[in-house]
Parts: C-alpha cells; sequence; structure tokens
C-alpha cells in the first residue's frame, strides 16, 4: 500500500461517525432492549418498580447473568457448552449429599464440587480439540451424562431426587454469607448474588478488553487456525475458557443452594438455551470472535426483568416462551444487519 493510500485510510478513519462507533459495539442492541422493556414493565406494572419487585427481578436477572457472562466469553471464543445448566444442579447436588448423608465438611464439600466441575470442564474441551468433534455434540453428550447421574445417583444414595435439610449442616450459616446473605439497600433486600453477578460481569469486560489473554479469546473465536500459526494457545485458551463455564455453574449451584437450603436432580435442567439466548442478545456472534460480557448480562437482565415482569402482570407464563423466541429471532436481525452496515465481520 502507498503512503498515499494509508494517508486516505487514516483520514476515513478519522471521519468515521460517531454513531457507526457506537453500533460497532456489539452490547448496544442489549441496552436499547433493557430500556425498553424496562419502560414497558414501568409503566403497565406498578409493583414492577416497588422495591421487592426490583430486587426480585434483579435477583432473578443475577442467576442467569453470571452464566450468560461466562458462556458469552465461551461463544467468543468460538465454542458452546450445552451441559452449563445441569452442571449447576451438579454442583449443589454434591455438596448436598457430601454433607447431609456422609457428613463431609462443608467447606470441604464445595472445594470437591468445584474440582469435579472444572475436571468436566477441562474434559470437554480436551475432547472437542483432540478429535475436532463440534463443542455443541461434545457437550450434549455431557449434558444427557450430567442429567442421568444427578437423578439416578441421588435417588440410589437418599431414596428421593431432591436433598434438604441444609440448612441444619454444621458451618451453613458461616458459608451462606457468602452465597446466600441479602442485605438492605435503598429500601430494597439486595440479594449477595447481585453482588457477584456485577463483580464477575466487570472482571470478565476487563479481561477481554484489556489484557492478552482477551485478545486470544477474540482471536481464537474469530480465526483459531491463523491464531495457532501466530502463537496463540488454542489449546490453552478453550481449555480455560469450558472450565470457566464449570466454574460459574459451581458458583450458581452454590448461590441456589444456600439461598433456598435445598436443591433438586432436576435443576439447571433446560437453562442452557437460555444462557446461550442472554449471550446473543447481548451481541456474541455463533459463530464466534465477536461480542461482550456486558452485552450477556444485559441480556440477563432483559429475561430476569421479562420472567418477574409477566408474573407482576398476571400474564400466561407460557408468554415467556414466546418472548424468548421472538426475542432471539429479532437479536440475530439486529446484528447482521448492524454488522453489514458497520462493516464487522461473521
Amino acid at each position: 500500500m502507498t503512503l498515499t493510500a494509508v494517508a486516505a485510510t487514516n483520514e476515513r478513519r478519522k471521519r468515521q461517525h460517531p454513531l457507526v462507533t457506537l453500533l460497532r459495539r456489539p452490547e448496544v442492541g442489549a441496552a436499547v432492549a433493557a430500556l425498553a422493556v424496562f419502560t414497558f414493565f414501568s409503566v403497565s406494572t406498578p409493583t414492577f418498580l416497588s422495591p421487592a419487585g426490583i430486587s426480585t427481578w434483579l435477583y432473578s436477572a443475577s442467576l442467569f447473568g453470571i452464566m450468560a457472562v461466562a458462556v458469552a466469553l465461551l461463544m467468543i471464543g468460538g465454542e458452546f457448552d450445552l451441559s452449563a445448566g445441569a452442571m449447576t444442579g451438579t454442583a449443589g447436588l454434591i455438596v448436598g449429599v457430601l454433607t447431609t448423608e456422609w457428613g463431609v465438611n462443608i467447606w470441604l464439600a464445595m472445594a470437591l464440587a468445584l474440582a469435579v466441575a472444572l475436571l468436566i470442564g477441562a474434559a470437554n474441551a480436551f475432547i472437542v480439540m483432540k478429535t475436532g468433534l463440534p463443542s455443541f455434540i461434545v457437550t450434549l453428550a455431557t449434558f444427557f451424562i450430567l442429567q442421568g447421574c444427578n437423578l439416578a445417583v441421588t435417588k440410589l444414595v437418599t431414596g428421593t431426587v431432591a436433598i434438604q435439610g441444609m440448612g441444619s449442616v454444621p458451618g451453613f450459616d458461616q458459608v451462606r454469607v457468602f452465597f446466600g446473605s441479602s442485605f438492605a439497600f435503598l429500601g430494597m433486600d439486595v440479594k449477595i448474588s447481585i453482588v457477584w453477578w456485577m463483580a464477575l460481569t466487570l472482571l470478565a469486560t476487563w479481561v477481554l478488553l484489556r489484557t492478552r489473554g482477551g485478545n486470544w479469546i477474540f482471536a481464537v473465536g474469530g480465526q483459531a487456525t491463523s491464531s495457532r500459526q501466530a502463537g496463540v494457545p488454542v489449546l490453552k485458551v478453550k481449555l480455560g475458557l469450558f472450565m470457566t463455564t464449570a466454574g460459574a455453574a459451581w458458583l450458581v449451584g452454590m448461590l441456589q443452594l444456600f439461598d433456598v437450603s435445598t436443591v433438586q436432580a432436576t435443576t439447571g435442567i433446560g437453562q442452557e438455551f437460555i444462557y446461550i439466548i442472554c449471550a446473543v442478545v447481548g451481541g456474541c456472534l455463533l459463530t464466534g470472535g465477536y461480542g461482550s460480557a456486558i452485552g450477556a448480562a444485559l441480556g440477563a437482565l432483559i429475561y430476569g426483568m421479562t420472567l418477574q415482569g409477566i408474573v407482576f402482570a398476571q400474564w400466561d407464563n407460557n408468554w415467556l416462551k414466546a418472548f424468548l423466541g421472538g426475542m432471539l429471532l429479532l437479536a440475530v436481525l439486529v446484528n447482521l444487519y448492524v454488522r453489514k452496515q458497520t462493516g464487522v465481520r461473521s
């Protein structure tokens, strides 16, 4: 390229309209949608803006948001994890069985559950990278394995498909401070999971935008072969991403367990697609290499507001599924249009 061409290119970049620069941000569409949903339910449902209402939909959004952020990182890296939902139940069940049935120290049980989750995440990554099989298929198999084990093992050990009595386990109250407590703020009863959600969203955003690891995540999701040739440790990056998703599932499992003091063998089943929808609504491409942690958090906020808004409005809950489908389709179409207008490649 000649000096004249380079100068012309630089000049075009300088003259780029601010709106185009804004639209290049993957989370913009989710922010607009979140504002629209918030405005709609605020106007139509008075309960929505009450302190109890706000704390309710923020809590709901936080549990989905923690997973959506982790799933978004994985999707930016070019992979999927359909076992994430079942993993939240697995983590809770491991802690529940170890403490209530076998008397294991509660902190040790949590550490063992985390180790199992990370090991399963690492196994998913290893199989995907070593065999070349789509992560969609590998993690779908893991999902069915976990679902079956959750039901069969829990019933074998306890005689039921649920773990109860966690409140009487020694050390439960101490652990609950970190995973199941709440505090008053502006008249609201704020769950600790909301703090975890915000902290992890900020951390993930910092990793993506300010670290070499973040650059690697975008690189392996966009062009894995070229990244490997450029010296990016593709296996380590994807191993870390799968383990991050598994770790987030463990965290959500703990937040649910210590909030309600019980866990069902079916906990988390079916929620893996909600995490993906939240990430896509937040601007993540299904093809990888593009997305935002903040966008995924906003996608979860949209889902949390809608989930509770429908309840507050006393509508038929079946409308939620219709909304999810419409939101996913609209998000994909909007993302496609924005990419074409701003020149962002798929």
